[in-house]
């Protein structure tokens, strides 16, 4: 978020900013090695019931795969959508 200062009265009104930083932390805080047969991590959830992680099936594209989502079904997820699971 970033707050928005320029106003120079007294009686100064913030106003928030949020810009859609989620997919960029996660696409640029480590290369992405995605391959098929792994578990991702579902930035976006495909409805309000399905899990909020999904299985890699096949590579579509560049920037696209094709995913199977816990009670939703396949879907073809692009890599901004998702990203590694952290393994702990």
């Amino acid at each position: 978020m970033k707050l928005d200062l320029s106003r120079p009265d007294s009686a100064m009104q913030a106003i928030w900013q949020n810009p859609d930083w989620s997919s960029q932390f996660f696409l640029t805080e480590l290369p992405q090695d995605f391959h098929a047969h792994i578990w991702v991590k579902l930035l976006e959830l495909p409805n309000p019931y399905s899990f909020d992680e999904a299985l890699l099936l096949c590579q579509v594209s560049d920037e696209e795969w094709l995913a199977w989502i816990p009670d939703h079904g396949e879907a073809q997820l692009h890599i901004s959508q998702f990203c590694q699971m952290s393994h702990y």
